[in-house]
């Protein structure tokens, strides 16, 4: 089997990882509230990645050493140092926003619309990089349409024309994932993956362990009853399904990387069927349709222009 074909697999379970997740966070409702669902999660999923940097660390030395590289200075390891922190807390900061949100909106809504409603941060991501001054391709204006229109067909109801609280908190969460997207694309050329990810989980996890014992009442005997939703959101999804991510986009064409791992809210759709029962009328059916249509337009290349004269 070619490191190519092993990479899609990789990234068809993290796929499949991330949108089963969704019904972990919504049955660790019926146990516990979303602050410390989530503030134990995400903080269990920094702690799986620990041994992981410890490894990759390891053989990054190594590897030096073969390749007889330059050390580097005491200012550029302190630099680097200080960009890793400084873009671990940043991305923890966004990261605690979209998941709190996700966490109290999946409390109020099914599995399978969070995970469809989610997958808008793609969507939600050229708007942003507007505000940034950045070129945004005019194809994404389709898939804001499209986006739009999906979100309609899924949430709407012809008694309220208005979205519902859960799906409200669900599309916030969307917006937020979507900083959190840009956050982690300014700081990834500054720090080694990873390690970002390992600290922005652990910075997010404080915090939802903080908003815990500020704004909850934790009942360490249904902490304990929730194990499994827990474990499931905090190794699998958290820790397993960043590092399957990392690992498999090294071999993995980009384009074929982003299509596979948004089939993350269809998963969502299917394994809330079968694991809760949930059940979804063809209007949105079809909303979710429109909404995986936008996605995947969004990430399919853009056609270069053919040019005149050869470049040197």
């Amino acid at each position: 089997m070619s490191k190519k074909m092993q990479s899609n697999i990789l990234l068809l379970l993290t796929a499949l990882i991330w949108g089963s997740a969704f019904v972990a966070q919504k049955s660790g409702m019926d146990y516990i509230e979303p602050f410390t669902f989530n503030g134990i999660r995400l903080f269990i999923g920094g702690l799986v990645l620990i041994p992981v940097v410890l490894i990759m660390n390891g053989k990054s030395k190594n590897d030096s050493q073969e390749d007889d590289r330059r050390a580097l200075t005491e200012e550029e390891a302190a630099k680097k140092k200080k960009d890793l922190l400084i873009g671990g807390v940043c991305c923890g900061l966004a990261l605690f926003a979209a998941s709190s949100l996700q966490q109290f909106g999946v409390s109020y809504t099914t599995a399978g619309k969070a995970g469809f409603i989610t997958t808008l941060y793609v969507v939600f991501v050229p708007i942003i990089s507007i505000l940034l001054r950045k070129r945004v391709r005019p194809i994404m204006w389709l898939c804001v349409v499209l986006g739009a229109v999906g979100l309609y067909l899924l949430c709407m109801t012809d008694a309220s024309f208005s979205l519902q609280f859960g799906d409200t908190l669900v599309l916030l969460c969307a917006v937020c994932f979507a900083v959190h997207i840009m956050t982690v694309d300014h700081f990834i050329t500054k720090a080694e993956g990873i390690q970002l990810s390992c600290i922005q989980f652990l910075t997010a996890g404080i915090l939802g362990l903080i908003c815990m014992a500020i704004f909850e009442d934790p009942d360490m005997g249904a902490i304990i009853d929730c194990w499994l939703p827990i474990l499931y959101a905090g190794v699998l999804s958290c820790g397993l399904g960043y590092t399957f991510q990392v690992v498999a986009q090294k071999y993995a064409e980009p384009t074929v990387a982003s299509l596979l791992m948004s089939l993350e809210s269809v998963f969502a759709v299917i394994s809330g069927a079968i694991l809760l029962h949930e059940t979804m009328s063809m209007r949105e059916l079809s909303g979710c349709v429109v909404i995986f249509a936008a996605v995947i337009i969004s990430q399919l290349p853009e056609k270069k222009k053919k040019e005149g004269v050869d470049l040197q």
